[in-house]
């Protein structure tokens, strides 16, 4: 899954550690978001578009490029 955290983040000015700290988690769980090495859970996306003042849709981004969408269009 794809995002915008490290876009977002830099628009607010925050660091991996403010927004850790405002989603009650670590700043390794922010890095690895950001870097797609870990999806967060949804609570989590809950918490962390709630910080940006966004949905979730707006800030993570399915990658249809693994996505198993066996539908035509």
């Amino acid at each position: 899954m794809k995002n915008r955290l490290r876009e977002l983040r830099a628009a607010h000015r925050w660091s991996q550690a403010d927004l850790a700290a405002r989603c009650h988690v670590s700043r390794q769980a922010i890095n690895a978001i950001e870097t797609g090495r870990y999806d967060p859970s949804l609570p989590l996306a809950f918490t962390i578009a709630e910080a940006f003042g966004q949905t979730i849709e707006e800030i993570f981004l399915p990658d249809r490029a693994t996505t198993n969408d066996t539908t035509t269009p």
